[in-house]
């Protein structure tokens, strides 16, 4: 990681304000970046920028590799002249601070469809094929057998329907609409010395092109259907553990093909982010393998991940990659021994440090290190230090870290947040990244993801006007103070 000291907010483009439902590469994405280069910070971090399934989770994607559809910008095809004034004139009047996924996903691919038929393939388009193949022809493939087998899983495909030429090229328009938008945005941050933080989830859905194109990779029967799925056991964040119903990987036939598949995930990735942080780390040394029919992740087993035999394969052909390893939950000698053979910074998060252990304050810090206040699967500070001193009131633990916080952070706690804010900046750790719901000082209804609930998760927005010149300076003053 060869980044200065430095700090910067975490912020998925889907809680960007904006005029169409949910947050995309528009106007609204350029001002947060002029935010965030006026308040100093240099890192925006992104959540998974996959194309996201019925639970609308990052996390869980229909391709490794593709972008999501619903982070286009109309008002970006209406300036390359694919849609008309008229086209927009009519925009639903969409909730302000929640998505509305199932009515955004309605409205937008009205207008997609709208923009395709006005598109016309341009020598960047073929050449963006060409570049793609390898991923986007299967992908365009599986959305347009998909929709010709109205949604249902790819194991119950009619074999007798084909896919449409049409809608395939349709789908390799978008993921080229995606790739163009976001390719702007992202020189745009560059040229103001803003680096983008991406999120690599450590499994694919099974109903994925990934999946249904390459079905030798992963744990299946002979249906197709999942054998081992992935979770992780009982922890801070869920008593029956963690099932994410991921089918589990093949790791022996992956390192057969010298896992090529990782390899182009790895530089698919990299053409998107500029550094990356490894989603659930352990599981390349240890995995929770689960089987497909049990109802909680309780029963599972741990098994043998690929370990650095991967990554020297990844290195070998693309480089050392500034990664960052997701080292939370439970973490054992070996994971860490990993970690440190790969030079790699690990986390800590500060809500996490006023237990028993302590582990996560920041006199622990080392500086290989990225802090946060809190991730996108905690609750924002404002809403874990209520809930907290709630706890506090019927048990002697959550009184005694109630004490703890205020006693390591010489606080009344009245401004909680930005307590925890210059904690992690002050910090000795190279890289602090903040929840913009922190910055805002915000509440539990501002929180974006709770781990082990299958709805009600993702759809958080920020209001147009929150982020005031007040609020930048005092960001910026602290950036400033604390040498990032």
């Amino acid at each position: 990681m060869k980044i200065k000291r430095a700090s910067g907010i975490l912020l998925h483009p889907t809680s960007l304000p904006g005029r169409f439902g949910i947050g995309d590469f528009g106007v609204e994405s350029y001002r947060f970046a002029d935010f965030l280069q006026e308040a100093k910070q240099k890192l925006w971090h992104v959540l998974p920028l996959g194309p996201t399934g019925p639970q609308n989770s990052p996390y869980q994607s229909s391709s490794a590799f593709a972008g999501n559809p619903l982070l286009i910008s109309p008002a970006k095809l209406r300036e390359e002249g694919y849609l008309a004034r008229r086209d927009l004139a009519k925009t639903p009047r969409f909730p302000s601070t929640r998505v509305d996924f199932r009515a955004v996903k309605v409205y937008k691919e009205g207008l997609f469809r709208l923009a395709f038929q006005a598109f016309r393939e341009t020598k960047a388009y073929v050449e963006f094929g060409k570049r793609n193949a390898v991923w986007l022809e299967p992908f365009a493939e599986f959305m347009a057998l998909c929709a010709a087998n109205r949604v249902v899983s790819w194991t119950k495909f009619d074999p007798r329907i084909r896919a449409d030429g049409q809608e395939i090229r349709f789908h390799k328009f978008l993921q080229y609409e995606f790739s163009r938008q976001w390719q702007a945005l992202k020189r745009y941050c560059t040229e103001r010395n803003i680096l983008i933080m991406g999120d690599m989830p450590f499994y694919v859905e099974h109903d994925s092109a990934d999946v249904w194109h390459s079905p030798q990779l992963f744990d299946l029967n002979r249906r197709g259907e999942s054998r081992t799925v992935g979770g992780v056991p009982p922890d801070y964040f869920s008593k029956d553990g963690q099932l994410w119903g991921n089918p589990t990987y093949r790791w022996e036939h992956m390192e057969k093909t010298k896992y090529a598949w990782w390899v182009g995930r790895f530089r698919s990735t990299f053409q998107l982010v500029d550094l990356l942080r490894l989603d659930h780390f352990r599981g390349f040394e240890k995995f929770w393998k689960v089987p497909a029919s049990h109802a909680t992740a309780r029963n599972g087993r741990w098994a043998r991940g690929p370990g650095i035999k991967l990554f020297r394969e990844v290195r070998s052909k693309l480089g050392a990659l500034p990664l960052i390893a997701e080292n939370l939950g439970v973490i054992t000698p070996e994971v860490e021994e990993l970690r440190a053979n790969l030079g790699l910074p690990g986390m800590a998060v500060l809500q996490f440090a006023f237990g028993d252990d302590g582990a996560h304050r920041p006199n622990n810090y080392v500086r290989e290190l990225v802090c946060f206040t809190g991730t996108h699967d905690n609750d924002t500070t404002r809403g874990w230090w209520m809930k907290l001193k709630l706890a506090a009131q019927n048990h002697s633990q959550a009184k005694a870290e109630v004490e703890r916080v205020k006693s390591y952070l010489q606080t009344d706690a009245r401004d909680i947040s930005w307590s925890f804010i210059q904690a992690i900046m002050t910090s000795v750790a190279q890289i602090c990244l903040i929840p913009l719901q922190d910055v805002l000082d915000l509440g539990t209804e501002a929180r974006m993801n709770v781990p082990g609930r299958a709805k009600g998760n993702w759809d958080w927005r920020y209001s147009s006007n929150a982020i005031t010149s007040k609020l930048t300076s005092r960001l910026r003053d602290l950036t400033e103070v604390s040498g990032r």
